[in-house]
């Protein structure tokens, strides 16, 4: 729960929260904002013993409440043996001339304001800000630490912060604005200003070149007529959702097709076309679609062995499964893999169980933080041999696959070979844990 302490005496905005719960079991961002804000500590921070010993403080709920005001977050943070510390992070204020040009750019759309309001920020957001010159998320260096414990560096109590910040920045990016300047309420406010200013610019202009006769522009409307105007009309209500695709067409009996022709593949293609179609109109029918990132399940393009991939997950009826099989030049037992793989998470899982790389210095780094950090205190984690981006529990037939995108997929050997377990999981000890329960 937070409290607002934007109105009264109090000069300048600020939001306080109340300690959040212990993180076990759990990462501490899963929007890419919040990560983006972790990447930032941990690519400041000097002494990874630190970091390590800020999330394991944070996941313990060693931090308090936290106070978010502009260009600053404070909280006590308490050691393992119960010693308060009080810990600041210092993010600079944008200037008042960036806010303007930041302003523009979130009026000038308004998918932007809606994705706020939404507790979303699409990246579409940060890269129109960047363009204006404006750096909404930190870099490197940006977070600056201060510490009743007077480290020099990040230390245990200033990481935990940043840490615990993460979890408040994912429910709600109006905590990063705030520490850019602006609270929310004056962020809005000043958003409707410019958007009914906006407005009544185009209005003008439209009023100036009406008619045979050149018309002057209005002056402009004042802001009570602007506000007691009535609102746009309604919009017509969407047509209801479909439940299940539609049924395509039996095309065998009656005359003879063609030579060549298969219609048992024509009735299956056109069976999952259907299928496809009703996804895609339940994803557009679906609440804040309008104003959510593009990010298709599957690509508009796929290669020709991601798509026999796709239509043999499909369950197509045998004979076709056959052909398929046949027609893509790979064996059965790997077609099988390919399939399974895809089941668990499409064309990402397919490039997990494909591609065997080796993460650079800096992804290493941080996927070896991330395991470190993956097992409490008092937990035994399981030894694990590194191969590219592949690590195998010791002693079994268990195996954590790292993806490009940071996730981590479960594996288990059958029958010799490397067979998908389970979709991706932001957490390596989770992604075993789940072979451990499908075990």
């Amino acid at each position: 729960m937070s409290h607002d302490r934007n109105a009264g005496a109090v000069p300048r905005p600020e939001r306080v929260f109340d300690a959040l719960p212990p993180a076990r079991g759990r990462g501490f961002a899963r929007t890419w904002w919040g990560q983006a804000w972790l990447k930032a500590l941990e690519d400041t921070a000097l002494d990874g013993e630190q970091l390590r010993s800020g999330r394991k403080h944070a996941r313990e709920g060693a931090v308090g409440a936290v106070s978010v005001r502009p260009g600053r977050i404070t909280a006590v943070v308490r050691d393992r043996d119960r010693t308060p510390y009080r810990s600041d992070v210092l993010l600079q204020e944008l200037s008042e001339d960036a806010w303007d040009r930041l302003l523009e750019v979130v009026a000038d759309r308004s998918g932007h304001i809606a994705a706020l309001l939404d507790r979303d920020m699409p990246p579409q957001l940060v890269e129109d800000a960047a363009a204006a010159g404006v750096e909404l998320l930190p870099g490197i260096g940006d977070l600056e630490p201060e510490c009743a414990c007077e480290a020099w560096d990040h230390c245990p109590h200033t990481a935990a912060l940043c840490y615990q910040l993460a979890r408040l920045l994912d429910e709600d990016p109006f905590v990063l604005l705030l520490m850019r300047g602006r609270g929310e309420r004056e962020l809005l406010d000043e958003l409707q200003v410019r958007s009914v200013a906006r407005a009544a610019r185009q209005a003008s202009g439209e009023y100036a070149t009406a008619g045979p006769e050149p018309v002057p522009a209005p002056a402009g409307v004042p802001a009570r007529e602007a506000f007691a105007a009535p609102g746009p009309v309604a919009l017509p209500v969407p047509p209801p959702p479909v439940t299940s695709p539609g049924r395509p067409p039996a095309l065998a009996g009656g005359a003879e097709p063609a030579p060549g022709l298969d219609v048992a593949a024509l009735e299956f293609l056109a069976a999952d076309a259907a299928v496809r179609a009703q996804r895609l109109l339940a994803e557009v029918l679906s609440p804040g679609h309008a104003t959510a990132p593009v990010t298709p399940a599957v690509p508009d393009t796929l290669t020709v062995w991601q798509d026999t991939v796709r239509l043999s997950a499909a369950g197509p009826p045998e004979e076709v499964a056959g052909r398929l099989a046949a027609g893509c030049g790979r064996e059965r037992a790997e077609l099988a893999r390919a399939v399974r793989a895809w089941g668990h998470g499409g064309p990402a899982a397919l490039a997990v169980l494909e591609e065997e790389w080796t993460p650079d210095a800096e992804a290493l780094a941080r996927a070896r933080a991330r395991l470190s950090a993956a097992w409490e205190d008092g937990e035994r984690a399981p030894r694990l041999r590194m191969a590219g981006n592949r690590w195998t529990v010791v002693g079994s037939d268990t195996q954590v696959r790292l993806g490009h995108d940071g996730r981590w997929w479960p594996y288990r050997k059958e029958r010799g070979r490397w067979w998908p377990a389970g979709s991706a999981a932001d957490d390596p000890a989770a992604a075993l844990a789940a072979l451990e329960s499908s075990g």
